[in-house]
C-alpha cells in the first residue's frame, strides 16, 4: 500500500490564479459543503481544526496553530497542515502545505470576486498593508488585471517601499486618501481593528475587497463606507455573525441583512448592476474553500 502525497509549496509552480477562480466556481456549483470549526487553547496559543466535506470533492481537515509569541524568535506565528480525504473510500490522499493553501485560497477568494464585481477596465489598484497576504494579492490581482498599476500603502512607510521594490508597475504611497479617492479596486489586508478605510474617500464605479478582519471586533472600513456599497460576501455562514466587518454595522442597525447581495453559492447574483455602483466584498474563508483550493493543488501537482 502507497502512502499519501506529500505536496509541498513548491507545487505553487503548477498553479494558476484563472484557473483556481473557475476551480472555486466549480466546486461551489457542487452544492452546500458540511463545515465544522473546532479550537483548543493554552493562554496565548491556539489549535484551530476547520473541517469540510463536499459530495464529489472529498474531506479536508486543516489544522492551523497560532503561537503569537513566535514573533519574539522571528518565528511563524501560524502553522499547520492539511489533510485531504478521498470521497469514495475515505482514504488520506494527501498531506499539503499549509501555507501554500492559505495564500491560495484567501487571495484567490477575493479574485473571483473581483473578475465579477470589478469593472474590467480597471486599472489602478491599491493594497492596503505589506505582508504576506498582501504580497499573494498583488500576484493574484496581476494575474486577473494583467494591465494594471499598483500602489502600497501601509503604515509603515518604509515597508510599502520594500514591497513596491519587488513587482514591476508598482509603487508606494505614504498619503491614503488621494490613493483611495485615485484606485479603481481597493484591497485591504491589514490587521486593523479599527477601520482604516473611510466611505468618505470612495468614488463611484469603484470595487472595495476587505481581508483583514477576521474577529467580531475588527473591521478595515467604516460605517459609511458599507453603507454606500452593494455588498457581497463569499459564504454567509463565515462572515455575518463572526466578523465585525459586517457583525457591528448590522449590530448597530447601520445596514440590515437584506443589504447583503449574495455569497459565492449564489454566484450568478455576483454582477456589478452599472458602471457608478460601488460593490463591496468581504473576504471571510472558511473550511470549504480550503477544500476546493487543496482539490485543486492536488489535481495540478504532479510531483
Amino acid at each position: 500500500m502507497t502512502g499519501p502525497r506529500i505536496i509541498p509549496y513548491a507545487a505553487e509552480a503548477a498553479l494558476d490564479w484563472i484557473g483556481l477562480t473557475r476551480a472555486l466556481e466549480k466546486g461551489h456549483a457542487a452544492g452546500a459543503a458540511k463545515i465544522t470549526d473546532s479550537f483548543l487553547y493554552r493562554g496565548e496559543d491556539t489549535l484551530l481544526n476547520r473541517a469540510a466535506w463536499i459530495d464529489g470533492l472529498g474531506l479536508a481537515v486543516k489544522t492551523a496553530t497560532i503561537f503569537p509569541q513566535n514573533a519574539q524568535e522571528n518565528k511563524p506565528t501560524v502553522n499547520g497542515g492539511l489533510c485531504l480525504y478521498s470521497d469514495d473510500d475515505g482514504t488520506l490522499e494527501a498531506l499539503v502545505d499549509f501555507h501554500l493553501v492559505t495564500k491560495w485560497k484567501t487571495a484567490g477568494d477575493s479574485l473571483l470576486a473581483a473578475l465579477r464585481l470589478a469593472r474590467p477596465e480597471s486599472e489602478n489598484i491599491l493594497i492596503l498593508g505589506a505582508g504576506t497576504q498582501a504580497h499573494a494579492l498583488r500576484e493574484a490581482y496581476g494575474a486577473g488585471f494583467p494591465n494594471a498599476r499598483f500602489t502600497i500603502w501601509n503604515r509603515t512607510y518604509a515597508k510599502a517601499e520594500a514591497f513596491a521594490a519587488k513587482f514591476p508597475d508598482t509603487r508606494a504611497v505614504a498619503d491614503l486618501e488621494p490613493a483611495v479617492r485615485a484606485a479603481d479596486i481597493v484591497t485591504s489586508a491589514t490587521m486593523a481593528a479599527d477601520p482604516v478605510l473611510r466611505g468618505d474617500w470612495l468614488r463611484a464605479g469603484q470595487h472595495i475587497d476587505l481581508i483583514g478582519a477576521f474577529r467580531p471586533d475588527m473591521r478595515e472600513a467604516d460605517d459609511a463606507a458599507v453603507k454606500r456599497a452593494r455588498i457581497f460576501v463569499d459564504f454567509y455562514g463565515s462572515v455575518i455573525d463572526h466578523i465585525g466587518e459586517l457583525k457591528i454595522p448590522l449590530d448597530n442597525r447601520v445596514i440590515a441583512r437584506k443589504d447583503i447581495v449574495a455569497d459565492f453559492y449564489s454566484l450568478g447574483d455576483f454582477t456589478r448592476l452599472d458602471q457608478s455602483e460601488i460593490t463591496l466584498f468581504k473576504n471571510g474563508g472558511g473550511a470549504h474553500l480550503d477544500l476546493m483550493v487543496a482539490r485543486y493543488i492536488a489535481n495540478c501537482w504532479k510531483g
